[in-house]
C-alpha cells in the first residue's frame, strides 16, 4: 500500500467503540460529566410540545410568553427531562434492563430558546436485584444546567442495568465489502492469493 491508496478494509478489526458501564462497574459516590451539550432550539421546543400534546401557551405562543413574567418562551419542562435523561445515557443506561423511575424531579431554573444544556450524574447507590440475578439496582442523581452554570433540572433516577456477561448481544452483523461496494469506496479488490 502506498500512501494514496486506500487501506484494505478488514471486518475482523472493528470493535465497538463503547459499550456503556454494566452493573459491577458502578461505585456509589462516582461523577460523570455526559460528553454531549444541545443547544435548545425554537422547533425542538415546537415539535415536543405538539409530540406530547401539551396545549400551554407559555411553550409556542411568543406574543403570549412575551406578557408572561419570563418575557419569552419556555422550553418544555418535560422536554428537558427527556434530554438530560438521554445525555446521560452514555454514561448510566446503555446497558439498562428498564428505567424503575424518577424521584424528587426539580426546576430550579428556566430555560429558553438558545440556551445550552450539559449534565453530569453521581452514582448514590447500588445493590444486587433479590429478584433477578442477571441485573442490579443504580441509583443515580442526574443535574443539568446551561451555559452559565445555571443548574435548570436535578433528579434521581433508579435503573436495573445488566451484569457483565448477561446483557444481550448487540447487533453481530458485519459489513460485506463486495466489488460493488469497493468500487464505490475506491478501494481496489485484493489481489489473487490474499
Amino acid at each position: 500500500m502506498n500512501e494514496h491508496s486506500a487501506p484494505d478494509p478488514d471486518p475482523g478489526a472493528a470493535t465497538v467503540s463503547w459499550e456503556g458501564r454494566f452493573f459491577e462497574d458502578f461505585v456509589p459516590g462516582d461523577r460523570y460529566r455526559h460528553p454531549l451539550g444541545r443547544t435548545m432550539l425554537a422547533a425542538d421546543n415546537t415539535w415536543f410540545t405538539l409530540l406530547t400534546q401539551n396545549e400551554a401557551a407559555i411553550h409556542v405562543d411568543a406574543d403570549y410568553a412575551s406578557r408572561t413574567v419570563w418575557g419569552r418562551p419556555l422550553i418544555n419542562s418535560t422536554l428537558t427531562l427527556a434530554l438530560v435523561t438521554g445525555q446521560s445515557t452514555h454514561d448510566i443506561s446503555m446497558n439498562v434492563m428498564a428505567n424503575l423511575g424518577w424521584d424528587r424531579v426539580r426546576l430550579p431554573n428556566p430555560v429558553f430558546e438558545g440556551d445550552t444544556i450539559a449534565s453530569e450524574s453521581e452514582v448514590l447507590a447500588t445493590r444486587p436485584s433479590a429478584s433477578r440475578p442477571d441485573v442490579g439496582i443504580v441509583e443515580v442523581r442526574t443535574v443539568g444546567f446551561n451555559q452559565h452554570g445555571a443548574i435548570v433540572i436535578t433528579f434521581e433516577r433508579t435503573l436495573l442495568v445488566y451484569r457483565r456477561g448477561h446483557a444481550p448481544n448487540r447487533t453481530l452483523v458485519e459489513p460485506i465489502w463486495d466489488a460493488r461496494t469497493r468500487a464505490a469506496a475506491g478501494i481496489p479488490e485484493p489481489e489473487s492469493g490474499h
